[in-house]
């Protein structure tokens, strides 16, 4: 059974997703178990971004399978817009309080640029299937664009 290459971008994201949930509990820990009191909010809304996504993905890619009287298009076309939008907002917040510095070896450096790399990644692909999922959306409305056919032949049993 071919599902097309949307199931591959649903698994490209979820790994994409995984990883910055390491990246960004890293950063969490070393602000939060350093001399910093506590972590910037931006690492922590992108934190919250990983798990949103892979809870999203999971009822994207895995409700029409298994559990399709839960699953509607609307909702999942309304779930893939926010999560682009949240994606889109965490990493250009993260991006502009950080900037782009020179890290010379430092982890927590590193890990916050590729943190904000793999962000704008998953804004990317989480972008590209808002626009897949709003095309698939409106060739399935169900109301037709053209008149229906009607035919001039008189009943055959007339």
């Amino acid at each position: 059974m071919a599902y097309g290459f949307v199931p591959i971008v649903h698994i490209v994201a979820a790994v994409f997703a995984i990883i910055e949930l390491g990246l960004t509990a890293y950063v969490v820990s070393v602000f939060d178990a350093g001399l910093f009191n506590n972590s910037p909010s931006q690492v922590d809304f992108l934190l919250f971004c990983s798990i949103w996504s892979l809870l999203v993905l999971a009822y994207v890619g895995l409700t029409p399978l298994y559990y399709t009287r839960l699953f509607h298009k609307l909702a999942s076309l309304v779930l893939l817009a926010i999560t682009t939008i949240f994606w889109f907002a965490g990493s250009t917040a993260l991006a502009a309080d950080f900037g782009a510095p020179s890290c010379h070896g430092n982890r927590l450096c590193g890990s916050i640029e590729a943190s904000i790399a793999f962000g704008f990644f998953l804004f990317a692909l989480f972008a590209f299937l808002t626009a897949l999922d709003a095309i698939e959306t409106m060739r399935s409305r169900g109301h037709a664009t053209t008149t229906p056919h009607t035919h001039n032949k008189p009943y055959v049993g007339a």
